[in-house]
């Protein structure tokens, strides 16, 4: 079977609106996304303290039809119920596929570290006497093959947290948090602020065979301080939150943060100075993971 695959562009302004309509008239799917890609792609902010953009300046909206609907007289009749200009478009047939299996496709076990692999659940372990993180992406950020995760999984490896506490804020799919279980943390914590990447992580740390804990913040309880706490996010949101990510590590406890680029990396360190002198301990394809230690006073 094949369907018909509408794609819209249309601005901030219009795009939930559109979306909505569409969806209104029946469509079988409508995705909205950013048009811009790499370099280029505005991120979403939904930190505490960060101005929000409720969407991307410049949106894409795909829509799945039937092929036997004549897609031209549906997209006017939408339009004409928002009295509204049909936006720059394009139409594709595509055919009916394994979705799962395409999915799954893209994603193969990753050597993310000097002897760390991370091994989706459809595969088994290239390298059976390496440390093998069994991973389910999910609808979660964090399969390891991003460059600011890498430099994460690295800076870990080289220094393993035994019988550390571990905090990962935007824990994602809780793949630092799990390595850090799986290094030797002996409570390991993640934070992030979907609750779908909460439950992922959670699911991924009993694939692992290993205990770890994840929260909303909303519900994160009233640890002590932390001995480190490792930070994956963007810059934004890291900037915002450097008085609360502080607070919650000891003096003397490490801090590593990365989702940083190489041209942010001065505002990221006046950020959190002079409680933490931060320095750049890894680099890798235009990303920055900084590292420093909590000031003894």
């Amino acid at each position: 079977m094949s369907w018909t695959c509408l794609t819209l562009y249309t601005d901030r302004d219009h795009a939930e609106l559109w979306s909505d309509a569409l969806s209104a008239q029946g469509a079988l799917a409508v995705t909205l996304s950013s048009q811009a890609t790499g370099a280029e792609e505005v991120p979403v902010f939904g930190e505490p303290g960060c101005p929000e953009m409720t969407l991307w300046p410049h949106c894409q909206i795909e829509i799945l039809l039937p092929t036997e609907w004549d897609a031209s007289s549906w997209l006017e009749q939408v339009s004409t119920s928002l009295a509204q200009p049909i936006p720059l478009h394009r139409s594709e047939v595509v055919a009916d596929q394994d979705w799962v299996r395409l999915t799954q496709n893209q994603f193969d076990p990753i050597p993310a570290a000097p002897g760390l692999w991370i091994v989706p659940t459809w595969h088994e372990p290239p390298d059976p006497s390496a440390l093998n993180l069994r991973l389910d992406p999910g609808q979660a950020f964090g399969t390891g093959s991003h460059p600011t995760t890498r430099l994460c999984l690295e800076w870990l490896t080289a220094h393993p947290p035994r019988t550390q506490r571990v905090l990962d804020y935007g824990c994602g799919s809780g793949i630092l948090t799990i390595a850090a279980a799986l290094l030797g943390a002996s409570h390991p914590v993640g934070v992030d602020i979907d609750p779908i990447a909460v439950q992922t992580a959670r699911d991924n740390a009993t694939l692992n065979g290993v205990s770890a804990s994840f929260y909303e913040p909303d519900s994160f309880p009233d640890f002590p301080p932390f001995d480190g706490l490792i930070a994956n996010i963007l810059t934004n949101p890291l900037v915002v939150l450097a008085p609360l990510l502080l607070n919650q590590l000891r003096a003397g406890g490490w801090l590593t943060l990365s989702g940083i680029l190489s041209s942010q990396v001065e505002r990221v360190q006046n950020a959190y100075a002079p409680d933490c002198l931060l320095s750049i301990v890894g680099e890798r394809e235009g990303w920055v993971c900084l590292g420093g230690v909590k000031q003894v006073y």
